[in-house]
C-alpha cells in the first residue's frame, strides 16, 4: 500500500487528525425582550446550549420592548434580514397567525428536522394559546406567566394589619387599602400592565367575555365587549381608589415593578415572572398571593388567562439552519431547563416533567407562592371567556385600553364612558385587521 493510499485509509479509520480548519458553527438569530434579570437568565441559557455541542451558535440580540422587538422583526423581514427566531408577546400572536409565509410553524421545524420532540408533553394551558384549532404548536411557549398580587409583609405590619389577613376579595383588598391609607402609606397599590392585569385576566376570572368569537379564536368577525358590568365595575373602584390616594397609578408597562421592589408599595398586581425581580432586589418580607376577584359575581374565580411570549421561528433560511433552530427549542424544552427558568423567574414551567421535578426538589415548600400561578391557570377548565385572547392589531388596541383607563385613573373620564369609548375605537382596528384577513 503506498503513503497516499495508507493516509486514505487512516483518515477512514479514524486514525489521522484532521489538521485543517474547523468547520464554523452554524449562526442561529434570536431576537428577544429581555433586559436585566431576565435578559441574564436568557444570556445563560444561551451560552448553556452553545458549549454544549460545537454544531450550533446561538446568538441573542436584544431589540427592545415586546412591542419593539416585533416591529424590527417585521421590518426585517420585509428587508430579507430576518432573525431565526424572533420572541412575540401574547398579544402579537394573531398578528403572526396572519403573517403566512413569514413564518416556519414550530411543528413543522421538529418534524423537518427529525429531532425527537413530543407536543403532548407541554401544559395544555400554556401550549393551548399557540397552538391552531387542531392543536398543532405554531410557536414555542417561552416564557409564560399570569399576574398575581405581591404583598409588602412590612408595610402591612407598620399599618398595624395582620400581614396573613385574607385579602382573596377586591371588598378585602378594599379594606386593606382604607386601613393601609389612614396609616400614611404613600403608595397602598399599584399595578402593572393595566389592560393585561385589571379587563384582559379580569374578564377570564370572572369569566365574563373579553370579546365576541370566543375572545377572537373563533373568527376575525370579532368585536370587543369589555364594557359589561363586572368590568365597569372593577374599574369605576379603582378609579375611586385613584382619586382617594389608594391606587397609585406608574404607567403602562412595569414602571411600578421599581416602587413595589423600592418598599413604596403595599401590594402589586403584576406577572408572576415579577418574582425574578422582587427576589433580586426587594430588602424587605414579601409574598404572593392570588389574584383577587369580586365574591358577588357569579362563577369566579374561573382561571386567569396566560401572558409573556412565546419563540416564533421565520422563513427564509437554510434547512441545516432549522435542524440547529430545532435543537435550540428542544434543549429550552428540556425538564431541567425549564425546572430552572420556573424557579429562577416566575414564569410558569411549559412542560409537565419540569413542574412535576420542581415539586419533586421542594422548591414550593421552601418558596411559598410560587406555585400559585400554575394553581390559578390550571384549577378550572378553561371556558370560552377564559382560554385567552386572540385579536388582531391588539397591541394598538392595548394603547386605546391604557389611554382611556388613564382618563378614569385622572377623574377625567367616568368608568363606563372609557370603556365604551376603548371598545368602540378598538373595533374600528378589528374590522381593518379582519378586511386584511379574509
Amino acid at each position: 500500500m503506498g503513503v497516499k493510499t495508507a493516509y486514505v485509509a487512516a483518515l477512514l479509520a479514524g486514525s489521522v487528525a484532521w489538521s485543517g480548519p474547523a468547520l464554523a458553527a452554524t449562526e442561529i438569530q434570536w431576537w428577544h425582550a429581555f433586559t436585566g434579570r431576565l435578559g441574564d437568565l436568557l444570556a445563560e441559557q444561551v451560552e448553556q446550549f452553545n458549549s454544549s455541542q460545537d454544531e450550533y451558535t446561538v446568538v441573542a440580540s436584544h431589540k427592545g420592548n415586546y412591542s419593539e422587538t416585533l416591529n424590527a422583526g417585521i421590518a426585517a423581514f420585509r428587508a430579507g434580514e430576518q432573525p431565526h427566531i424572533l420572541q412575540v408577546f401574547e398579544v402579537g400572536t394573531a398578528t403572526m397567525m396572519a403573517a403566512e409565509g413569514a413564518i416556519k410553524p414550530v411543528y413543522e421545524v421538529m418534524e423537518e428536522a427529525g429531532v425527537e420532540w413530543d407536543p403532548d408533553a407541554y401544559m395544555g394551558a400554556v401550549k393551548g394559546y399557540y397552538t391552531t384549532t387542531d392543536g398543532r404548536m405554531l410557536s414555542l411557549p417561552y416564557n409564560s406567566s399570569t399576574p398575581v398580587l405581591y404583598v409588602n409583609r412590612d408595610l402591612f405590619k407598620e399599618a398595624d394589619l395582620d400581614p396573613d389577613m385574607d385579602l382573596s376579595t377586591w371588598e378585602q383588598v378594599g379594606e386593606a387599602l382604607d386601613a393601609l391609607k389612614e396609616a400614611g402609606i404613600g403608595c397602598p397599590l399599584t399595578t402593572a400592565w393595566q389592560s393585561w392585569v385589571h379587563l384582559e385576566n379580569l374578564s377570564a376570572y370572572h369569566n365574563v367575555p373579553f370579546a365576541t368569537k370566543d375572545n377572537g379564536f373563533a373568527g376575525v368577525d370579532t368585536e370587543l365587549s369589555f364594557n359589561g358590568p363586572v368590568q365597569v365595575k372593577h374599574i369605576e373602584t379603582m378609579g375611586e381608589w385613584a382619586k382617594d390616594g389608594k391606587f397609585i397609578y406608574a404607567g403602562r408597562r412595569n414602571e411600578g415593578g421599581a416602587n413595589f421592589r423600592g418598599g413604596e408599595c403595599a401590594l402589586f398586581t403584576e406577572s408572576s415572572a415579577g418574582y425574578a425581580g422582587v427576589k433580586a432586589e426587594a430588602d424587605f418580607e414579601f409574598e404572593i398571593r392570588p389574584l383577587p376577584y369580586w365574591s358577588d359575581a357569579e362563577g369566579a374565580p374561573q382561571n386567569t388567562i396566560i401572558g409573556g411570549a412565546s419563540l416564533w421561528v421565520l422563513s427564509g433560511h437554510e434547512p441545516e439552519d432549522y435542524k440547529g433552530v430545532a435543537e435550540f427549542l428542544k434543549f429550552l424544552s428540556s425538564s431541567d431547563v425549564q425546572a430552572a427558568w420556573h424557579q429562577n423567574t416566575g414564569y410558569l414551567p411549559i412542560t409537565t416533567a419540569a413542574a412535576d421535578q420542581t415539586k419533586s426538589e421542594g422548591f414550593y415548600d421552601e418558596n411559598p407562592g410560587t406555585d400559585i400561578a400554575g394553581m390559578q391557570m390550571t384549577g378550572k377548565e378553561p371556558t370560552a371567556n377564559s382560554k385567552g385572547l386572540r385579536l388582531g392589531s391588539f397591541d394598538q388596541i392595548r394603547g386605546i385600553i391604557d389611554e382611556e383607563l388613564e382618563a378614569v385613573w385622572a377623574g377625567d373620564k367616568e368608568a363606563q364612558a372609557a370603556l365604551d369609548s376603548a371598545v368602540e375605537r378598538g373595533n374600528q382596528l378589528l374590522r381593518r385587521f379582519e378586511q386584511a384577513n379574509k
